[in-house]
């Protein structure tokens, strides 16, 4: 980093909903899956970038405008909660994005209110959760996510996703995963909304310790330096052709499990 670049403002954001309830989760992440992530961010950013946390119980839900606003690129984690997250923080979420903001959407946050509305679709999927393992392959290793992460990698225990996932079509598909089963799955979408740049990455379900896997936390390192755009983000409402009619002022609403 050169002496006038400045760091990355990252900010995590987790439910932590999970973390408090559960005791096998309580065990694996006694103090939060986002302070986990974070530290996986941290120790391969290092000066480049200046990592906080957030969480649904704080003020503001975690993200006041304040905190919005002195956010680069925001990472999500979201499972059981989706429903209290209030629809004005999804609406500057959205528009925070569509002004320039990186969003690294992580897991089970593919069915929240925040993705469900920059993608415009269900963001409905299938799933399983018997602890099998997922091999995650690279099938763009000339992007910039795929830097220093191997061709294929095991995550040996793991909720199993698997297609249909009803997203639009990537603009960069980066990850495919394989399960026991035979089943597979887009695990790694990139995509562009507005001026803003967004991740999502599928491994990390909060019953196995998949963000202390070393090659995961590459991943959602890299995520971030992608996401970030280095000339900043507009200061104004900034309205694209790639964004959904109404999809600023509408919050899809999931469904019922």
């Amino acid at each position: 980093m050169t002496a006038s670049a400045q760091p990355i403002r990252v900010t995590v954001w987790g439910e932590n909903v999970h973390e408090r309830q559960d005791r096998g989760v309580v065990e694996l992440y006694p103090d939060g899956m986002h302070t986990v992530v974070a530290a996986g961010i941290a120790e391969h950013l290092g000066g480049r970038a200046l990592v906080r946390t957030a969480t649904l119980d704080q003020p503001g839900q975690g993200l006041p405008p304040e905190v919005l606003e002195e956010t680069d690129v925001l990472t999500w984690w979201g499972h059981i909660a989706h429903d209290q997250v209030d629809d004005e923080l999804v609406r500057r979420v959205c528009e925070r994005v569509n002004r320039g903001m990186g969003l690294l959407m992580l897991h089970s946050g593919h069915y929240s209110k925040v993705f469900r509305t920059l993608m415009g679709t269900s963001c409905n999927l299938k799933w399983r959760s018997e602890g099998e393992r997922e091999l995650v392959w690279t099938v763009d290793p000339s992007h910039p996510i795929t830097e220093g992460v191997p061709e294929v990698f095991a995550i040996d225990a793991q909720e199993m996703y698997c297609e249909l996932f009803d997203i639009p079509p990537p603009d960069e598909l980066v990850f495919i995963s394989s399960f026991a089963g035979g089943e597979v799955f887009r695990s790694g979408c990139c995509f562009t909304r507005g001026r803003g740049r967004i991740f999502y990455f599928s491994p990390g379900d909060q019953e196995y310790p998949v963000y202390y896997h070393p090659v995961v936390r590459r991943i959602l390192a890299n995520g971030v330096t992608w996401a970030y755009r280095s000339d900043g983000v507009r200061p104004e409402s900034y309205q694209s052709a790639n964004a959904q009619p109404g999809w600023i002022d509408e919050v899809v609403r999931p469904a019922s499990p």
